[in-house]
């Protein structure tokens, strides 16, 4: 074990799972991550799920905030960040509910923040070497919005589209009020950089999701790539803080 795993342990850790009817996935990924980060504390930010999915994790002894209507994935996190906020977390730790993050990544996550390497630290599968294969179109899109954030932020990102995230306190306090509504993974670190964050990615590996499909499909697809480039250059309009 090394200096960081152990000092992994002693910091207060939260890990957030967004959740939006994710029933079929959720007890496996919240055995998981109890698994493979005793040392943390589990929280499900149930996004008004129309299954059993609050249900699932309280039957799983994990910590259930339960939102009136749905907000998307952006209000889930940003939940989550307000929940660390309240309670002292020293660092949080975004996994979706859908089981393609491997928590086996976790301490490695965490010890990079810990060592003050960066605020902000992301899992991404295209610096794996053996990478998550996925539809091309999807494939092209991550890797132009990850093109596009890298210019904008004047740093190499290779994947602005992973939620695989740990964050500090600083960060947190960041997103806790300040954070994207709709997809808010690339404007997440744009803000998050201009705002003076240190943003570092470590190869993880992705799995496909085995039951389910993800919220972006269909018209969602076809809309995301539009809606994105578009909040990105309003950002860009923006005063720096």
């Amino acid at each position: 074990m090394g200096i960081f795993e152990m000092e992994s342990m002693k910091a207060k850790v939260l890990v957030v799972i967004p959740a939006y009817n994710e029933l079929d996935n959720l007890a496996r990924t919240i055995d998981e991550v109890k698994l493979k980060a005793p040392f943390a504390d589990l929280l499900v930010v149930n996004d008004c799920s129309r299954d059993e999915t609050a249900g699932m994790a309280e039957k799983n002894g994990v910590n259930v905030v339960n939102l009136p209507f749905n907000l998307g994935i952006g209000g889930a996190v940003q939940t989550g960040f307000k929940y660390a906020l309240h309670n002292d977390y020293d660092v949080v730790v975004q996994v979706d509910a859908d089981g393609q993050h491997d928590a086996s990544y976790l301490s490695g996550l965490i010890d990079c923040l810990l060592a003050g390497k960066a605020d902000i630290v992301v899992g991404s599968r295209y610096l794996d070497d053996d990478p998550l294969e996925m539809p091309l179109l999807r494939n092209l899109g991550i890797r132009y919005f990850s093109w596009l954030t890298s210019k904008v932020v004047g740093q190499r990102i290779t994947d602005c589209s992973s939620g695989f995230r740990a964050l500090n306190r600083e960060a947190v306090r960041f997103f806790s009020e300040n954070y994207p509504v709709d997809f808010p993974d690339a404007e997440a670190l744009i803000l998050a950089r201009r705002a003076g964050l240190k943003i570092a990615e470590l190869p993880v590996r992705f799995r496909n999701r085995s039951k389910g499909k993800s919220s972006l499909h269909s018209l969602r697809f076809l809309y995301y790539p539009v809606k994105e480039t578009l909040s990105i250059m309003t950002i860009l309009t923006k005063r720096q803080k």
